[in-house]
């Protein structure tokens, strides 16, 4: 699904993610912490791509229409624990 989904860098750890629907896409907005992206990326992805996978994985756990306007990284870790801290290393460890 990756593929699928549209992102644009807005500046200052944000991003713009667009997931594909059968009518209008649902629109989210990404946001990424210094703080988070030391302790997610360990030197294995980008931010972007870090924002990529965890979009995936979002919308593999719950219909992307009920997902948040405004979506922390931050949040997502606190929500998911460590399923999601394991399943985004596992992602990002894949080429």
């Amino acid at each position: 699904m990756s593929g699928d989904i549209g992102i644009e860098a807005l500046g200052d750890h944000e991003y713009l993610v667009s997931f594909p629907t059968a009518g209008e896409a649902v629109l989210s907005r990404f946001q990424v912490t210094e703080a988070t992206l030391a302790h997610l990326s360990r030197g294995r992805a980008d931010e972007r791509r870090i924002v990529v996978e965890t979009a995936v994985y979002l919308s593999e756990r719950q219909q992307t229409a009920d997902l948040p306007p405004m979506i922390d990284l931050d949040d997502v870790a606190a929500a998911y624990g460590d399923d999601y801290l394991a399943e985004l290393g596992r992602r990002l460890d894949s080429p």
